[in-house]
């Protein structure tokens, strides 16, 4: 909880760099609201209730259906609305590593942003976002469901069928493409045994798909060439093709390059609400949990509730995948505790003074906790100290007290020692990290040695 917390603040501090304010919305919404708004496998996943009074209700799967509602309830807000929400959704999904049936969200939305520049602002944000979590090599990936809908014409597929298409193309980096191919056409038996159904698409049509899937380059500008070039034929192209484009050119101005961000035409993403730029990011140290970071433009979801077009783009961390994958790959501090001094107690007559030097550390602004159990040997405090990895150690036994002073114990350099030390009284003899110093002087000491 407390590596996912600072992850969450770190989030928090780059959405709010970029202008974006908080919002809550409930965990329950009216079914009919969530209903029919992101495909049928979302739909399949929704978590479903009933209240007193019998009405259906179900749990949110995602953040972005709530905020269309919201929007869609509050006429006077002021656009672009512009917000971050961190909150838990549910999905009734097969769990696995990195995936759960309750997990948080963090996600940043533009509402009422109809130029591509806002766009730009998300995929610039996603970058920036994973480069504060020191997150590693990492590759952010974007397309278009407008270019996807280019396909569809190239390949001789009717515009109903782009919902299952985009969905098995959304498998893509899970199941490989062999089996997407099969997806496409007959279908297969997947490892449980389970039959997964077939689109019926003819040998000609997958062709076409598996080649507009070979497009690759180095470059964005190279892939858009390519695009161009297969798509020559295809009505209003151009026209979707220079959105991409765009964006491309803005990111190049503010220095994201391909290294960074590169052009992916096989990012279709699942949820049926996408309407144009599309976007994921992955960890390219840990490529086996999938996308941490995507979303994309869903300029039509507000015109479900109020029947008038409201342009819209976001993105969505899933906090407890990204945090899995940290985890997995070694590149996240897990903190057991909060604390950064443990005020010791041995003596009973002189709670009165630990309970004070502990206030003195608080007000100072160090997290300090005081062992609150009946003084005991040290012994015991400092296994507790060593356990939780708290840093420094307060000692005062009557001895200090008559003395006017206090030993601070550096619990690092213990540990760093205890390795080279031989026998009990060589430890006792050494006194390894542990300082006295003037009582009077313990806060300002205290402040230095955190300070580094």
């Amino acid at each position: 909880m407390l590596a996912r917390q600072r992850m969450i603040d770190t989030i928090r501090g780059v959405y709010e760099l970029y202008g974006f304010s908080p919002l809550e919305t409930p965990a329950l919404e009216y079914l009919d609201v969530l209903s029919g708004s992101a495909g049928a496998e979302a739909q399949r996943q929704i978590f479903q209730a009933t209240n007193p009074e019998g009405e259906e209700l179900g749990l949110r799967f995602d953040l972005t259906v709530p905020l269309s509602r919201v929007v869609s309830q509050y006429p006077d807000l002021v656009f672009p609305f512009r917000r971050y929400q961190v909150s838990p959704v549910w999905r009734a999904d097969k769990p696995e590593p990195g995936r759960y049936r309750q997990f948080t969200q963090f996600d940043i939305d533009s509402v009422g942003a109809e130029s591509d520049v806002a766009d730009t602002e998300i995929l610039a944000a996603m970058c920036d976002t994973l480069e504060a979590l020191q997150v590693g090599p990492y590759l952010v990936r974007f397309s278009s469901r407008k270019i996807l809908d280019l396909l569809l014409d190239y390949a001789e597929i009717p515009q109903s069928g782009g919902p299952d298409l985009f969905r098995v193309l959304d498998k893509l980096d899970k199941i490989g493409l062999d089996k997407v191919k099969l997806e496409l056409t007959a279908g297969y038996t997947d490892e449980s045994g389970a039959p997964i159904q077939g689109l019926g698409l003819s040998g000609d049509s997958v062709e076409k798909i598996e080649r507009f899937l070979a497009i690759k380059a180095d470059s964005r500008s190279e892939t858009l060439k390519q695009v161009r070039a297969l798509f020559g034929g295809v009505d209003n192209a151009d026209e979707e093709i220079d959105v991409i484009e765009r964006i491309s050119s803005h990111l190049e101005v503010l220095g994201y390059g391909s290294d960074r961000v590169m052009v992916d035409l096989s990012i279709a993403r699942g949820l049926a609400y996408y309407t144009g730029p599309v976007f994921e990011a992955m960890l390219l140290d840990a490529p086996q949990f999938g996308s941490v970071f995507a979303g994309g433009r869903y300029d039509d979801l507000v015109k479900r509730f109020t029947g008038r077009s409201v342009p819209a783009t976001g993105a969505s961390i899933g906090v407890d995948r990204l945090l899995a994958a940290l985890v997995d790959i070694d590149r996240i501090e897990q903190p057991k505790t909060t604390s950064q001094v443990l005020v010791t107690a041995m003596d009973e007559s002189l709670m009165g003074e630990y309970l004070k030097i502990t206030y003195e550390l608080r007000r100072a602004g160090i997290r300090t906790e005081i062992h609150v159990g009946r003084p005991k040997r040290l012994g015991k405090q400092l296994q507790r100290a060593d356990r939780l990895a708290i840093p420094y150690v307060v000692i005062m036994g009557s001895d200090e007290a008559e003395r006017g002073v206090v030993t601070v114990k550096e619990m690092l350099v213990g540990r760093a020692k205890a390795s080279e030390v031989s026998s009990h009284e060589e430890w006792k003899a050494g006194r390894f990290g542990q300082q006295e110093i003037a009582r009077t002087e313990l806060v300002k000491t205290l402040r230095q040695l955190l300070d580094g």
